[in-house]
C-alpha cells in the first residue's frame, strides 16, 4: 500500500501535528491509514456507509456528525467543491486556534482550486505533493474568517420545493432519469424498496399517487442525503434504512423494487455498480415480484437483468435513458 500524503509529509518533517489531543478526520476514506497519526487520537467522519462500516470493522472511532473541540484535523476532500469547501470550513469549527487543519486530495477532485481558496482567506503554512495529488496545511486563527465559516453547506430547498444539501446527487432537483422513472412506473402494490433512495424523489412522488402501496423502504447509502429524504417524504408508510443497497439484507421480501442506481466512482463511469444493484434486487425481491430500474441508455445492464430474472422488457426509452421492469429473480441471485 503507498502510504499516506500525510505520512510522507510527517516523514520529511515538514509537516506536524500537536502531540497531544484528539485529531478529527472529516470524509474518512474506509480504507486510509491512520497509523502515522494515532489512531487512538483519530475520530473519523463518514457518512456514506460502506467507508463508515470499514472504518468502524477497523476499529476507527467514527461518527456520522462531528462533535467537540479538536487539536488539528485533516479533511479528505471530494469531488464536489461545495462540499469540500464545507468540509474545511466544519473543521475549522472544530479545532481550537493555533491547531492544525490540513487538507488532502487528488488533482483531479480539485485540490489546486481549494488550496487558492483557502490561501486567500488564511496563510498556507506548506504543502506536500506526491502521487498526483496535494497535502497543504495552515494553521486555525484565533478568529476564524466569517467568510470561510459561511462555506458550511446548509440544506436549500429546490425550485420544485423539495430539501437537499451540496454534495449529495442532484442537489438542484429531480435527475431527469428518475423524473422518468416515476412517470413509467406502473401502479405498485404491497412492501416496495427504492434502492440508492438520495433525498426521496421516487417516494415522494409515487407515494401519493399509489394507495396499494403497504409500504416503501428508502435505502440509501449517504447519511445526509437520507436525512434529507426524511423532510421529503412525510408519508407514514415510509421506512428510512441507512445501508448499502448492495450488502442490504432483510428478511421480509419485497413486493416491487424500484431504482435509479448510481454508476460513477469519484469521477470515473462504473458499470459494475448498477449491476451491483440488479443482483441486490434479485435477491431482496419474492419469486413474485417485480424490479423497475432506470439507466443511461449507454450503460450495459442487459446482460445482468438477464442474469438475475429470467424474465423483463422495456418499459420506454426517451431523453438518453432506458426503463427496464424485470421479474421471476433467479434462485441463484439468493446464495
Amino acid at each position: 500500500m503507498t502510504p499516506e500524503r500525510w505520512t510522507l509529509a510527517l516523514e520529511t518533517g515538514e509537516f506536524e501535528l500537536p502531540q497531544d489531543g484528539d485529531i478529527l478526520v472529516m470524509r474518512a476514506q474506509g480504507d486510509a491509514d491512520f497509523s502515522s497519526l494515532g489512531p487512538d487520537r483519530v475520530l473519523a467522519v463518514q457518512g456514506f456507509f460502506p467507508d463508515h462500516a470499514r472504518l468502524d470493522a477497523r476499529g476507527i472511532k467514527v461518527t456520522c456528525e462531528a462533535e467537540g473541540q479538536f487539536a488539528a484535523a485533516v479533511v479528505q476532500i471530494v469531488k464536489s467543491k461545495a462540499l469540500s469547501l464545507s468540509l474545511i470550513a466544519e473543521a475549522v469549527a472544530h479545532v481550537e486556534p493555533g491547531g492544525i487543519i490540513a487538507v488532502d486530495g487528488q488533482k483531479t477532485e480539485g485540490i489546486e482550486s481549494l488550496l487558492k481558496a483557502v490561501r486567500k482567506l488564511v496563510p498556507v503554512d506548506g504543502s506536500f505533493s506526491k502521487s498526483h495529488g496535494k497535502l497543504f496545511w495552515f494553521v486555525r486563527p484565533d478568529i476564524a474568517p466569517e467568510e470561510m465559516i459561511d462555506w458550511i453547506a446548509a440544506p436549500g430547498e429546490t425550485e420544485d420545493g423539495f430539501v437537499t444539501a451540496p454534495g449529495m446527487f442532484s442537489p438542484d432537483g429531480p435527475d431527469t432519469g428518475s423524473e422518468i422513472l416515476s412517470a413509467l412506473v406502473p401502479q405498485l402494490k404491497g412492501h416496495v424498496a427504492d434502492l440508492g433512495a438520495g433525498w426521496g424523489y421516487l417516494p415522494a412522488v409515487l407515494l401519493p399517487e399509489q394507495p396499494d402501496i403497504k409500504s416503501l423502504d428508502l435505502i440509501e447509502a449517504e447519511f445526509l442525503a437520507l436525512e434529507m429524504a426524511k423532510i421529503n417524504v412525510d408519508d407514514p408508510r415510509a421506512g428510512f434504512i441507512w445501508g448499502d443497497a448492495t450488502t442490504f439484507e432483510t428478511k421480509t421480501l419485497y413486493d416491487a423494487i424500484i431504482s435509479n442506481p448510481p454508476f460513477h466512482t469519484a469521477r470515473a463511469s462504473d458499470p459494475a455498480l448498477g449491476q451491483a444493484f440488479i443482483a441486490a434486487a434479485a435477491r431482496l425481491l419474492k419469486p413474485s415480484g417485480r424490479f423497475y430500474m432506470v439507466a443511461n441508455r449507454h450503460l450495459p445492464y442487459e446482460s445482468t437483468l438477464k442474469d438475475h430474472f429470467a424474465t423483463g422488457r422495456m418499459l420506454g426509452e426517451l431523453h438518453g435513458f432506458k426503463v427496464y421492469e424485470a421479474a421471476k429473480p433467479k434462485t441463484s441471485s439468493r446464495r
